[in-house]
């Protein structure tokens, strides 16, 4: 009985062993890096411009007289900060001091510029819509500068994760990763092979899943995110046995270990 007892006790230590290393395994991030082909598209983060956003727009130029009635009411010393606290969370990825007049795109996707009027932003990156307010300039100025900036690029990430909420990003580019970075990383709970992200752009819904242990993740059109976008991780299979669990199972469990140990070291000095 004692070398029965023996071989089932090292069958469980190498079983929970085995268990384990399956386990830190499960863990892991684009496990086959190495064998990936990163073909990351820029139109996958590309993201057009929608309605609620909020842009800093400054105009410069050789002669800054020149450009004023562009540039109306900013002053060179005002400083106008992100919202770094959106939803009361952690603070903002990567802030910086934004300066410039801010214009809110309403709800027809336009925003009222000084001089030139309704200028319409839909179906527009920042980059495209940086080209047309250029050109629509250069009737007024010479050799004119555009800058602008996205101040309210918000994520949303829910689910296993340490730390759930909306995340405002400053400089209006993140991946996925940097998602969940801000968000504290899956609990050992969250299910890294299942992630979801839903995206509203220019009304329409999409969704999609990402795959945290491949790192084909790289080329997918969710790794780079995009303003509004909702990260969930849903819960493993161990969170759901968990949960279904009797709370006081690792009691029972413990007791019954304690009393089968018991029991071998009684059989054994009875043998002696």
């Amino acid at each position: 009985m004692k070398n029965t007892f023996l071989t089932i006790l090292c069958m469980l230590v190498l079983a929970s062993c085995k268990t384990k290393t399956n386990a830190h395994n499960d863990l892991n991030y684009m496990q086959n890096i190495e064998q990936v082909a990163i073909d990351a598209s820029v139109r996958n983060s590309s993201s057009t411009i929608q309605t609620g956003d909020q842009l800093v727009i400054l105009i410069t130029a050789k002669d800054m007289d020149v450009v004023k009635p562009f540039n109306q009411n900013y002053s060179s010393s005002e400083i106008i900060q992100p919202n770094t606290m959106a939803g009361g969370n952690t603070p903002s990825q990567g802030t910086v001091n934004v300066s410039g007049p801010t214009y809110i795109v309403d709800s027809e996707g336009n925003i009222d510029f000084p001089v030139l009027g309704k200028l319409n932003t839909s179906g527009k990156s920042l980059v495209e819509f940086k080209d047309v307010l250029r050109d629509k300039m250069t009737r007024y100025v010479i050799n004119p500068t555009v800058n602008i900036r996205l101040i309210n690029f918000k994520v949303t990430v829910l689910g296993e994760v340490n730390r759930q909420g909306d995340y405002t990003i400053s400089n209006g580019k993140a991946t996925i990763l940097n998602a969940l970075g801000l968000a504290g990383d899956l609990t050992m709970y969250g299910k890294r092979e299942d992630v979801l992200v839903i995206r509203t752009e220019d009304g329409k819904v999409t969704h999609g899943k990402i795959n945290l242990q491949d790192a084909n993740l790289i080329n997918s059109p969710y790794y780079n995110l995009k303003q509004g976008d909702a990260i969930i991780v849903s819960s493993n299979n161990t969170k759901d046995l968990t949960a279904k669990q009797n709370p006081n199972t690792g009691l029972y469990l413990t007791a019954a270990s304690i009393a089968i140990t018991a029991v071998a070291v009684v059989v054994s000095l009875f043998k002696k």
